[in-house]
């Protein structure tokens, strides 16, 4: 009988190795569950995850224009065709209490309030979920954002500090929090990594697990090593000025540089939060890819004015297109996180794509004139949740005469002023409420929960 059978070993759940001011929290691992603990019907982990794209997009070149299973994606929406199946394009949503006050609009993406210049924020929708899953982690939730605005609110309408340097997230997951951080660090620093630091325990453990845990383990050892590399790089871009271009280069698009800058940030980012979930960590995250007004360029596709800048284009067809590829930049990092959702296993060996929703958007729509209907919206994963992907989500439909991207000014009137007053954002952010195991039948203004 094999030494997991025998019982004879048996690994705390949370078990994590700690070193030289360093803490490694284990993956879910076979030895962690007592004979027949497997087939016990208990509640899985439920996931959830918010990314925030500022102002909007370039809606002719975003729009999908067929409702159901067999829509065709957009041009900014290309790089998620291979996801078809585990994700659902939404279009029509939008906030009510930000039609009136355009400049709240990443204020309220996920609370779903009307936040006037005077008025306090509600909770957002990650923080009522946190009130159900906290309970079972390390941290309630974390807030990632490029700028200071995080997207977390709590009940009483104050906004949560966010982290930015992948440095600063990396540690809150593998450093110890007390005892002389200062230290430590650098006591950290001279032995070399987190995983040094902790390797000789890491080791001693294998010789007690089975095959497929220390395969297991291995994976994920590999995937703290590779985000430690890639953590130093992306905080090495953060303090890297702007490259100065040339005029004549500011007017092409070079994709063939090659050293990336923003998307080795984006994806670091990106593969911390997947460390953060499998670890069981936290269960909820948010990841603000800048705020309204400071966005960040993208110097590496040949972007080097703000997002802010190319959505007030004004109709210029090299601002615009500029905004397309931002847009489709943005996007290609989102489906770079859910194929890593889709890659890493949980104990049960099924991905953890399954049980994290992962929710990518603006909320603006156009913000050219600052249009905030017709938000932007992909819903991704939570399939172990109950949710149903494969087809365009189109609350549109019914309301209006039909896409007309050959007209802009048509479509932008519709990205400015709602066709279907009912189709309130809050009603999608209900549902992932609910299917998070928050017992509620009302969040924000919302009507009712979407059917997906």
């Amino acid at each position: 009988m094999s030494h997991f059978h025998s019982q004879s070993w048996l690994l705390d759940r949370r078990h994590a190795l700690r070193a030289l001011g360093s803490c490694i929290a284990l993956p879910f691992l076979e030895c962690m569950l007592p004979i027949g603990a497997a087939e016990e019907k208990s509640t899985s982990p439920r996931r959830s995850a918010f990314i925030y794209l500022a102002n909007g997009v370039h809606s002719l070149n975003y729009q999908i224009t067929t409702p159901g299973k067999d829509y065709q994606f957009s041009r900014s929406l290309k790089p998620l065709e291979k996801h078809r199946d585990v994700i659902t394009p939404i279009s029509g949503l939008h906030h009510p209490g930000a039609l009136s006050h355009h400049h709240n609009c990443i204020s309220v993406w996920l609370t779903g309030g009307n936040l006037g210049p005077s008025d306090r924020n509600t909770i957002s929708v990650d923080q009522k979920m946190a009130e159900v899953t906290a309970k079972h982690t390390r941290y309630s939730s974390l807030e990632i954002a490029i700028t200071q605005d995080s997207l977390a609110w709590t009940a009483d309408g104050v906004r949560l500090p966010a982290m930015r340097r992948c440095s600063e997230i990396f540690a809150s997951l593998f450093e110890e929090p007390k005892g002389g951080m200062g230290v430590q660090r650098r006591a950290l620093r001279r032995k070399g990594s987190v995983l040094d630091a902790n390797l000789a325990e890491v080791r001693k453990l294998e010789q007690q697990m089975g095959s497929s845990d220390k395969g297991r383990m291995e994976q994920y050892l590999t995937s703290i090593r590779e985000a430690e590399i890639r953590t130093r790089r992306a905080d090495a871009w953060l303090d890297t000025p702007l490259p100065a271009i040339s005029a004549t280069d500011r007017q092409r698009t070079n994709r063939d540089i090659a050293h990336t800058m923003a998307g080795d940030y984006f994806r670091t980012v990106y593969d911390l939060i997947v460390l953060a979930f499998q670890t069981d960590l936290t269960r909820v995250a948010t990841f603000s890819l800048g705020g309204e007004g400071d966005a960040i360029a993208i110097p590496e596709i040949g972007i080097t004015e703000s997002r802010h800048q190319l959505s007030h284009h004004g109709g210029d067809a090299g601002y615009m297109e500029k905004l397309t590829n931002y847009d489709t930049f943005a996007i290609e990092q989102y489906s770079y996180f859910l194929t890593k959702l889709a890659e890493t296993k949980d104990l049960s060996g099924q991905p953890l794509l399954g049980s994290t929703m992962a929710l990518f958007g603006s909320g603006m729509s156009y913000g050219h004139s600052h249009g905030n209907a017709n938000l932007p919206l992909v819903l991704a994963g939570g399939s172990d949740l109950g949710l149903k992907h494969g087809n365009h989500l189109d609350f549109n439909q019914g309301h209006f005469k039909g896409y007309q991207l050959d007209k802009p000014g048509e479509h932008y009137s519709l990205c400015s002023r709602p066709a279907n007053p009912d189709a309130h954002m809050s009603n999608l952010l209900l549902l992932m409420a609910q299917r998070m195991g928050v017992e509620t039948d009302k969040f924000g203004d919302s009507k009712k929960a979407i059917e997906l």
